[in-house]
């Protein structure tokens, strides 16, 4: 068992040190949860911390799925196997730069519902979350002879908000439920922060990066006795559409480690192995005031943080100027360090073997439902993918401005099957001009959506369109909405035809490997969409960067021929190719403002 007294941590009595490193199972394939484990208990770590997202368990209300990928028992015991100790973070809000902070998108379908807080509502949803979830975490605890040494109260609540009832409730939650080791809180090392989110008579942590002395006195001026413990350590820092990949300097973070540990802290290495927001998981942030304000930053596919351990499993020079430094603190683990995982042989595959329009295939894709005005996809029971508005607008009329109010987050716009343009919400005041004949046009809007905001007070962010569009200043009414959650491509039927400029297409491809191995995928020239590997969606790409190729782990390619999807939104390319080594794009330090 995990204790602590006005010192520090105890382990079975003894004086002990929490040397963690973030590794999140839902962030790496299955297959290869053992070989990321190995390589995080070769950097020397003793403990592996991991948050439990809701909405990934939790695919439909009242189904919670606990099995393959989302067997997070199974994670947890192959890391008690491997001898490490195991903190668990399982919300419900985890922020996580991961879609909606682990909150399942349906709640904002639920009229009067507040997020985050003591609200009736709310609590009775979370409550069902925990029925499902602690009963898989008992038989997991330290208690009971598992690995699982610690659990977090919510997570960085003091950076949201400042509801003690709220947090008592998730506490008492857990402890009525059975579980019965330490329980803690985090959040980031100021006064306000640490007065919000809090629980008295329980430890608090702290998060950030660096100036580690100055940071522990913040989190001391609030707990003046018990451990001090950096429960995020930013070693690292995650990227965002269109931005630099962002960096940290390997001998400056060990520095920075190596100035934490003499101080006799605990650390978190946030993150010790970042892996990929596989699918359309990736969160994002909001910097406005208002969710219709400029300032949506929407999370990349990769989360490769610039850990130590990479993307792929490769052991970076991080990692060895981290280890060196664990290891004037701990003994090192005995033995050679695992080699980089095997890559496959670069290819450049140039024709594609056919391509499907998306907006002749949208009968096969979806159902339509009609509705007088557009809803957003929460309340269609939708809950990440794209959606399709369409709606006739009378004529003749000369040009007007059409205008999208609430669009989230980006819409190509069509008039009778022809691109009239693409208006996005971070230019909510943007237009396009239509002018209709004597029998009017058919609207299409394809509405992309990008992870839903997962941090700080806009976090109400619907997806769609959830006001409305207007021509001229006249309301368009009468809609025929079909959801593309993209789950289901079966139907698609491919031919050689060639498709008018702008109209989104899926193009196929097929790559032949002898053997199964890591690869990245990149589509240089391509504007933006998705990219599926075997009916498996690896995530999004785009032109604008920073991330250039998608990860695509050997454990789902298979000998022979192998089936890549592009879904292009905006313009295809000529080529489709296998690298064998990743390029997350240009590099920039993250703002030491982060830190």
């Amino acid at each position: 068992m995990l204790e602590y007294d006005a010192t520090g941590f105890l382990r079975g009595g003894v004086p002990h040190r929490i040397v963690a490193g973030a590794l999140h199972y839902f962030r790496v394939h299955p297959a290869l949860w053992e070989d990321r484990l190995r390589r995080l208990r070769a950097l020397g770590v003793n403990t592996v911390d991991t948050y439990v997202p809701w909405n990934f368990h939790e695919v439909r209300r009242g189904e919670v799925d606990f099995t393959g990928w989302r067997d997070v028992a199974r994670f947890v015991r192959l890391a008690g196997d491997l001898g490490l100790d195991v903190i668990l973070r399982p919300g419900p809000y985890i922020c996580a730069e991961w879609e909606f902070g682990g909150l399942p998108a349906r709640l904002l379908a639920v009229e009067g519902l507040r997020l985050r807080c003591a609200d009736p509502a709310y609590l009775a949803e979370v409550d069902g979350w925990f029925d499902a979830l602690v009963p898989e975490l008992l038989p997991l605890l330290a208690s009971r002879g598992g690995p699982v040494v610690a659990v977090q109260v919510e997570n960085e609540y003091g950076s949201y908000g400042t509801d003690a009832a709220y947090l008592r409730h998730l506490r008492d939650g857990l402890v009525r439920r059975g579980v019965d080791c330490l329980l803690f809180t985090t959040d980031g090392a100021h006064d306000t922060m640490q007065q919000g989110g809090t629980i008295p008579g329980h430890l608090s942590t702290a998060t950030f990066g660096s100036r580690a002395p100055e940071r522990l006195a913040v989190l001391r001026r609030q707990q003046p006795q018990g451990p001090l413990a950096a429960m995020e350590f930013w070693i690292g820092w995650f990227d965002r559409l269109g931005l630099p990949h962002h960096v940290r300097d390997a001998k400056e973070t060990a520095a920075s480690l190596d100035e934490l540990l003499a101080t006799g802290a605990s650390v978190n290495l946030y993150m010790a192995h970042g892996g990929t927001n596989f699918g359309l998981w990736s969160g994002a942030n909001h910097s406005g005031a208002h969710p219709c304000d400029a300032g949506y930053e929407p999370t990349v596919t990769s989360y490769d943080y610039d850990a130590p351990i990479g993307e792929a499993g490769e052991l970076t020079e991080k990692f060895h100027a981290l280890r060196e430094v664990i290891g004037r603190y701990l003994p090192l683990p005995p033995g050679e360090l695992p080699a980089d995982p095997p890559r496959v042989a670069p290819q450049h595959l140039e024709r594609a073997d056919g391509r499907a329009g998306l907006l002749e295939h949208l009968d096969v894709l979806s159902r339509v439902a009609e509705r007088a005005a557009p809803l957003p996809m929460e309340q269609l029971g939708q809950d990440r993918g794209l959606i399709h508005y369409s709606t006739r607008v009378p004529g003749p009329r000369p040009g007007l401005p059409l205008r999208i109010d609430g669009l989230a987050d980006r819409a190509h716009v069509f008039a009778d099957g022809r691109l009239l343009g693409v208006l996005d919400r971070n230019s909510p005041g943007e237009t396009l001009e239509l002018a209709t004949g004597e029998d009017g046009v058919v609207l299409d809007v394809l509405v992309e959506a990008l992870g839903r905001v997962n941090y700080g007070p806009q976090m109400d962010d619907r997806k769609g369109i959830t006001r409305g569009v207007s021509h001229g200043g006249q309301r368009l009414f009468g809609w025929q909405i079909r959801p593309l959650p993209l789950t289901d491509l079966a139907g698609l039927r491919y031919d050689d035809e060639e498709l008018p400029e702008g109209r989104p297409a899926f193009h196929r491809y097929t790559a032949v490997l002898d053997s199964p191995a890591d690869a990245f995928v990149a589509l240089p020239g391509w504007g933006r969409g998705l990219l599926w590997l075997n009916g498996f969606l690896l995530g999004r790409h785009s032109a604008e960067g920073p991330q250039r190729t998608l990860y695509a782990p050997a454990p789902l390619w298979h000998a022979g021929g192998n089936e890549l999807v592009v879904l292009e939104l905006d313009r295809p390319g000529s080529a489709v190719e296998l690298r064998d080594a990743p390029d997350l794009g240009p590099t920039a330090a993250a703002p030491s403002s982060e830190y």
